[in-house]
C-alpha cells in the first residue's frame, strides 16, 4: 500500500510539472490550475509577503475568483509570533481588500485585547482568499456561503506560503474551516478546541514549502460568537482560548 501511494504521488507530481512546463512556467499554468481547483501554480517561490500578496491578486486557482471583488490576502507583520486563520473574507472584507475589518473582526480585536495579545503583533489571514456568497432571489445583499472542502484545499498553498514566510510560534484556527485547512480531515472543532498541539508539517506537496515548527490552537470563529444565543458566554469562551495562546507566547 505504501509503495502504491508513493507511486501515485510521484505520478501526480510528474503530471503537475508537465502541465507547468507546457504552459511556460509555474505561473502560466493558470488554465490547468483553475480547471483542477489548485492555486499551487500561482504561488511564487518566495518568502516575501509583498510578492505573495501581489501574486495572489491574480490567482485563478478555483472558480471563487469570478464573483469576488478581489483577493483578500493576509495582513500583519512578517515578524508576527501569532497567526490567526479564519475561514474566508466576508462582504466588507471583499470590498475593502483586508481581512477581519467587519463586525467579526471588531469583536476579535476586542477579544485579543482582553486576552493580553497585542493585535499589532498578530498576522490575520483566512484559509480561503475569495468571498463565497449567494444572493437570494429578489435581494441585493450578498449572503456568506461556506467554502467547500475542494475550494479550501485549492487555496491551501497560499496559507502554507504565508506560514512558511512568517514562521510563527503559534497558529490559531478560528472555526472548523481553518481547523481542517491546518489539521486535515476528518475534523471536529470540539475535539481540538482550547488545547495546544503541534502543527502538522509532513504533508508538503511537490514544490511547496514546509510548514513551520509551530503549535496550533483551535477555537470558534468570532462570527459564531455574534450568532450565539448567549453571546456573552460565547465571547468569554473565545477570550479564554486566546489567553492560552497569550500564556504560550509569554513562555516562548
Amino acid at each position: 500500500m505504501a509503495r502504491t501511494a508513493t507511486a501515485q504521488r510521484r505520478r501526480r507530481a510528474t503530471m503537475r510539472q508537465r502541465t507547468r512546463d507546457a504552459n511556460g512556467g509555474r505561473n502560466s499554468g493558470a488554465t490547468a490550475a483553475a480547471s483542477h481547483h489548485d492555486a499551487g501554480p500561482y504561488v511564487p517561490h518566495t518568502d516575501d509577503l509583498g510578492e505573495l500578496r501581489a501574486a495572489a491578486s491574480s490567482c485563478r486557482g478555483c472558480p471563487l475568483h469570478a464573483d469576488a471583488t478581489q483577493t483578500v490576502f493576509g495582513a500583519g507583520p512578517r515578524t508576527a509570533r501569532v497567526v490567526l486563520v479564519g475561514e474566508q473574507p466576508g462582504d466588507r472584507e471583499d470590498r475593502e481588500g483586508e481581512p477581519f475589518v467587519g463586525p467579526a473582526g471588531t469583536l476579535l480585536r476586542r477579544a485579543l485585547d482582553a486576552a493580553g495579545l497585542d493585535e499589532s503583533a498578530v498576522y490575520f489571514t483566512n484559509a480561503v482568499k475569495h468571498f463565497k456568497f449567494t444572493v437570494p432571489e429578489g435581494k441585493k445583499r450578498r449572503i456568506h456561503k461556506a467554502p467547500s472542502l475542494r475550494e479550501m484545499t485549492a487555496c491551501r498553498p497560499w496559507l502554507v506560503a504565508e506560514l512558511a514566510a512568517i514562521q510563527p510560534r503559534l497558529v490559531v484556527a478560528l472555526g472548523a474551516t481553518a481547523g481542517r485547512a491546518l489539521l486535515g480531515t476528518p475534523f471536529r472543532l470540539g475535539d481540538h478546541r482550547g488545547t495546544l498541539e503541534p502543527l502538522p508539517g509532513g504533508d508538503a506537496r511537490e514544490g511547496e514549502p514546509d510548514m513551520p515548527a509551530a503549535e496550533v490552537l483551535v477555537t470558534v470563529h468570532p462570527s459564531a460568537v455574534l450568532r450565539a444565543p448567549d453571546r456573552d458566554a460565547a465571547y468569554r469562551g473565545l477570550v479564554a482560548d486566546l489567553r492560552v495562546v497569550a500564556r504560550a507566547v509569554a513562555r516562548a
